[in-house]
């Protein structure tokens, strides 16, 4: 017996936002809190940073719905996980965090200055690494943060590949603040000065 199948489409897409609130704020709900925004654990290696900004569309309108991850070694350049070959960290400090935006699209991590590390035996700036979730986006967008005044910027393989005019979207201003270290970095997901993003 044969019957007439319909014709196959694709797959409806799915943004990947906006977020179940117990996943961003999972203590209001009664739920642990595995993730945090706050990344600096007491026994962390390196100096205590803040990193913070907006999350902004073509328009300069605030994203009010975004959600970040960031992952990041300590600050000796080591990634926590198994196996000498990223370097076992030896703190609770896992390198990874996430956070909402507020509704102005403002978000803040509590973090350490990273390390240096090697990518294909080469040595890389000291630099966080950035997903961004948000409403309308069908896949996450990835980005890093490098840190201003590290003289490692001008030789790292990576920034290397983005045309000079376009560097500056990836790193971050230092500033202190009531004698803390802050650095700023926006992320503006299209238009003039988008952030440079980088292929999964």
């Amino acid at each position: 017996m044969t019957t007439d199948a319909p014709p196959r489409g694709l797959t409806p897409s799915q943004t990947v936002g906006p977020f179940f609130a117990y996943v961003l704020t999972p203590k209001a709900y009664g739920y642990p809190e595995i993730v945090t925004h706050d990344l600096a654990t007491p026994d962390a290696f390196g100096d205590r940073i803040r990193i913070e900004g907006y999350v902004i569309d073509g328009d300069g309108e605030p994203i009010v719905d975004a959600m970040l991850e960031i992952w990041q070694p300590d600050g000796q350049g080591r990634f926590a996980g198994s196996g000498e070959e990223v370097g076992q960290s030896n703190s609770a400090f896992t390198g990874f965090g996430r956070t909402e935006v507020d509704s102005n699209g403002f978000y803040g991590f509590m973090t350490v200055r990273p390390g240096e590390v090697s990518w294909d035996g080469k040595p890389q700036a000291p630099h966080a690494n950035v997903s961004i979730f948000a409403r309308g986006l069908l896949k996450r967008l990835f980005t890093r943060i490098y840190f201003e005044g590290e003289a490692a910027n001008a030789d790292d393989p990576v920034l290397a590949l983005v045309p000079e005019a376009r560097r500056g979207t990836l790193i971050a201003k230092r500033r202190e603040r009531g004698g803390d270290i802050v650095y700023s970095f926006d992320i503006r997901l299209q238009g003039e000065g988008e952030t440079v993003f980088f292929e999964a």
